[in-house]
């Protein structure tokens, strides 16, 4: 046998001891990793890499994990160490917050992003979108829904009235508003800062608050005016040498100013005027002048009715115009003339006896037929001192058979009907004998 012969005999001799060697070498299946690799390891090389021994990584792609041995050998009943399999990586349920909710991309599921709503009336509070990481926690923080836009309440508009003839308020009414809550629509009470509807309320700008509160204690206010409005016709003074009283605020529309003149003056105009609706005062503006007493009178009655509502009366009557009392009177009331003028007071002299009685109103002298006729009709005795106190109604109010004191005088006059207003309007005005 040549010696090419003999290499190849021996070539075949050693394929055929391999293909032995390998038939009887024992074998694991082909590991496959559904979403996942195997790095295997054998000791008889690359070729054998399912044989006995054979050390196998497994690994899972991005968004799996394993479960089942990091490592799987080849044992010699040809079956792998254990099972392996790469599950989809999932996030804990999201739980669905209260007044709304969220949609997810891809379920709970690796990299899967979810976004958070809410309901009508209600904000999102934390973030908006979280993604499932692969350590199995959602990014961001968990959102929730609050309750955050406060409640919206409508108040009426502005509200504006005149007030009534003589009056400074009007009475405003209006409805009360209702709240109203974008969320779950449970509302408190409406509480009011003001007045109440139906009020009545004076000259001027009135502010009135309504505030309502949600569950959520957010708050929703509204705000109006009520105006009322005083129709004026401006103040008015008094005349020179008097007084002015009016009713209500003094100018408002409606209200009536009466006036009246001091001690020794008589009115002349209107003695009282009203404020009308076109803001213009009726009647023509008084004045007072200087009483002018007309002696020239045929009757007593006709002399008295001068006085009347405007005067009162002292009348001193005496026989002689040298009677002690008479002079001692005179005396008395001489250094009194503020008070006398203070009190309306004038002061009639009847002297003498018919025919030869005269009278006399400050310089003006009585006929002695008039001087006759005051006291035949105030039935004054001639031959007496006397004293005769009339009040300005013309009637008898005192008699004095021997001279008062001024101080008696004043003391019975201030209680008089009618003088107590006159002594308010003097002191109003700064009247005095002081």
């Amino acid at each position: 046998m040549g010696r090419r012969s003999l290499c190849l005999a021996w070539l075949l001799a050693l394929g055929v001891c391999l293909s032995l060697a390998y038939e009887e070498t024992p074998w694991c299946s082909p590991i496959k990793v559904k979403h996942g690799n195997a790095n295997c390891r054998t000791p008889q090389g690359e070729y054998y890499k399912n044989v006995l021994g054979t050390r196998c990584d497994i690994r899972c792609q991005k968004g799996y994990e394993l479960h089942g041995p990091q490592q799987l050998i080849c044992q010699s009943n040809k079956r792998w160490s254990g099972k392996v399999l790469c599950k989809q990586i999932r996030c804990p349920a999201l739980s669905m917050p209260t007044n709304g909710g969220f949609k997810c991309i891809d379920g709970a599921y690796f990299n899967s992003r979810c976004e958070y709503y809410c309901s009508p009336g209600y904000q999102l509070k934390g973030d908006r979108t979280v993604t499932c990481m692969d350590n199995k926690v959602w990014s961001g923080r968990p959102a929730s829904c609050v309750d955050m836009e406060p409640p919206r309440i409508q108040c009426p508009s502005v509200k504006e009235k005149t007030a009534e003839p003589n009056k400074l308020t009007a009475r405003v009414f209006w409805e009360t508003p209702e709240g109203r809550d974008t969320a779950d629509g449970i509302l408190t009470d409406v509480i009011l800062k003001g007045p109440s509807p139906g009020s009545h309320f004076s000259e001027g700008d009135h502010k009135i608050q309504y505030t309502v509160y949600d569950r959520a204690e957010n708050k929703g206010t509204c705000k109006f005016l009520v105006k009322v409005r005083v129709r004026r016709c401006g103040k008015l003074n008094a005349p020179e040498n008097g007084y002015i009283k009016c009713t209500g605020d003094g100018d408002n529309y409606g209200v009536t100013c009466e006036f009246s003149c001091i001690g020794g003056y008589e009115l002349q105009g209107s003695p009282a005027r009203v404020c009308q609706y076109n803001l213009g005062w009726s009647g023509t503006e008084p004045t007072c002048t200087p009483m002018n007493i007309n002696v020239a009178v045929r009757t007593a009655a006709a002399l008295l009715d001068q006085f009347y509502e405007k005067r009162r009366l002292l009348i001193v009557s005496t026989p002689t115009a040298a009677n002690f009392f008479y002079r001692l009177q005179l005396g008395m009331l001489q250094p009194e003339q503020c008070g006398l003028d203070l009190r309306h007071v004038t002061v009639i002299e009847l002297v003498g006896v018919f025919p030869a009685q005269l009278g006399r109103i400050g310089i003006k002298l009585l006929p002695p037929a008039l001087a006759l006729q005051l006291r035949l009709l105030l039935r004054i005795p001639h031959y007496n001192f006397s004293v005769v106190v009339m009040d300005k109604h013309g009637m008898d109010k005192e008699r004095y058979l021997f001279p008062p004191t001024p101080a008696q005088l004043f003391a019975l006059i201030d209680t008089f009907p009618l003088r107590k207003e006159e002594m308010k309007l003097q002191a109003e005005t700064g009247q005095s004998c002081t």
